[in-house]
């Protein structure tokens, strides 16, 4: 009798250990997050305001790759937030690129 308990108690831990393995899905081999995997989109509809690593130069590089011309004036301002003037479809606009890199033209 004693051997059919212990066969038992085996047999329930075995598949008590198989059953919570399949509680959480494994972890993924890669990052699955579409708001860092697109390229060329905002991740914000307003500038994010931090500490802004980008020289005036790439500031500038980085509106006019995304279509922007006529970029000027551009300054830093207190938020980290590259201000400045450009046209866009031949249109003044007011443009500004946070330190995630969204660009953002009105």
């Amino acid at each position: 009798m004693r051997t059919v308990t212990i066969a038992a108690l085996a047999v329930t831990l075995v598949a008590g250990s198989a059953l919570g393995q399949n509680a959480n899905p494994p972890a993924s081999s890669r990052p699955n997050n579409p708001a860092l995997s697109t390229t060329g989109k905002n991740n914000s509809e307003n500038p994010v305001a931090g500490a802004n690593s980008f020289t005036r130069g790439q500031a500038k590089a980085r509106i006019e790759k995304r279509g922007y011309t006529n970029v000027s004036g551009l300054k830093k301002d207190d938020s980290g937030v590259w201000q400045g003037k450009a046209a866009k479809d031949g249109k003044p606009v007011s443009v500004s690129i946070d330190f995630q890199g969204n660009v953002i033209g009105r």
